[in-house]
């Protein structure tokens, strides 16, 4: 990556991050995932609170506030899960269009091995309610420029076979962009492999269908063979790396910087509520320091060599890039946002980073942000402050398309 690139960005104090992957019926758990791993917290808190989104003064009232908050964190572009429900999956789309946040809208599709209350019917109502979301969404933008719907099966474990090339059959169709998650869970890929034993592989079953494109986002990826990586990168499909939830829900770890020399792109996710917060910038740093613990060819990092060490462990630049320019690889919208290039759109932030006084008053709290600066700072040292101390009080304004949709007084 250019360091031009990175020092226009501290110059002007501009940045502009891109959410891959996010759920926004989860946000009211937040923080909540106490000791389960992946499969046990979908039944115990992802199910139930996704299913009560059908109630739509409710989810206004989650859904409001949790684009809210992502843009007061500087989320310029999220592509967000919703729910199987086409009302609420409607208003989310509606919510971000008068907000003005640039989003990718998916209605779920899960017809196997979900809750009786929490469940399509058949591959044929999922595709009809699916389609029902795209049409609703082209009402609001026609050329899907600000909000663009996205297909979601939601995993393989709860998608029947007829269900993904069902969707596969209208991703080919209407060339709509697909999301759905892959090798999170140990427990999962041992799930996949029960209820496909034809396919080689999780990939393999995405593939198989039809689902494994260029135009696929995969979340998490962090259990893939050297096999389904080869394939992955082979059908030009997109990672979200979602490092506190992966931490969070004691997943792993992926391995970005072996995905990236794979020739996959990789942006970044805050996977509400598996992650614990709407802030890219906490999914940049999460990102950087789970790559320190990184097991690496040569054993533990502290063992390893200079070389080896690279190979596993990512830069501040690097977590930049994933969620910036790489997020909006991954979206599929790099000629548009993601940089600051002639004839690009204004997508982006602006940053403030206060200077401490020569004289500190004594009843000084900071209360302007968690960042303190006192001059002497290199350009990188001050951006590495701010990714590492970084929060929405340091995001002053917010534009998606030139639109200003957000400004902290």
């Amino acid at each position: 990556m250019p360091l031009n690139y990175f020092q226009f960005l501290t110059d002007n104090h501009v940045i502009k991050r891109i959410d891959t992957h996010v759920h926004a019926p989860q946000y009211p758990n937040v923080g909540i995932f106490g000791k389960s791993t992946l499969l046990d917290w979908l039944n115990k808190y992802t199910f139930p609170m996704e299913a009560s989104m059908s109630s739509l003064p409710k989810a206004r009232r989650v859904y409001t506030r949790c684009v809210r908050r992502m843009l007061a964190n500087g989320t310029t572009t999220a592509a967000y899960f919703a729910t199987r429900d086409v009302d609420a999956t409607n208003l989310l789309a509606d919510l971000c269009h008068t907000m003005g946040q640039r989003a990718f809208i998916g209605r779920v599709c899960m017809d196997h091995m979900a809750p009786d209350y929490y469940i399509d019917e058949s591959p044929e109502k999922a595709i009809a309610d699916t389609r029902a979301t795209i049409e609703h969404i082209r009402s609001l933008d026609s050329d899907f420029e600000l909000v663009s719907p996205i297909l979601t099966p939601r995993f393989a474990p709860s998608c029947t076979g007829e269900m993904m090339k069902r969707l596969a059959e209208l991703h080919r169709e209407t060339q709509l962009p697909l999301q759905t998650h892959i090798d999170e869970n140990k427990g999962e890929i041992e799930l996949v492999k029960r209820l496909f034993p034809d396919s080689k592989s999780y990939a393999d079953v995405y593939d198989t269908c039809g689902l494994l494109t260029d135009k696929m986002i995969l979340a998490h990826a962090i259990h893939l063979t050297e096999e389904e990586a080869d394939l992955v990168a082979e059908r030009k499909a997109k990672v979200a790396h979602c490092p506190c939830s992966n931490s969070a829900l004691t997943s792993g770890v992926a391995r970005v910087r072996w995905l990236l020399e794979k020739g996959i792109q990789v942006g970044l996710g805050t996977d509400m509520s598996g992650g614990y917060s709407p802030s890219i910038l906490e999914a940049a740093r999460q990102a950087k320091l789970v790559s320190n613990h990184l097991v690496v060819p040569g054993g533990q990092l502290e063992a390893a060599t200079e070389e080896e060490r690279a190979k596993a462990v990512l830069s501040v630049d690097e977590v930049l890039y994933l969620a910036t320019r790489g997020g909006a690889q991954v979206v599929g919208l790099a000629d548009k946002i993601g940089a600051f290039e002639v004839g690009m759109q204004w997508d982006a932030q602006l940053i403030s980073l206060g200077t401490v006084p020569e004289e500190v008053a004594l009843d000084d709290s900071g209360a302007d942000g968690n960042v303190d600066l006192f001059g002497w700072e290199t350009w990188e040292e001050r951006i590495a402050k701010w990714v590492f101390n970084g929060d929405d009080r340091n995001t002053k304004k917010v534009w998606v398309q030139g639109r200003l949709v957000h400004e902290r007084t």
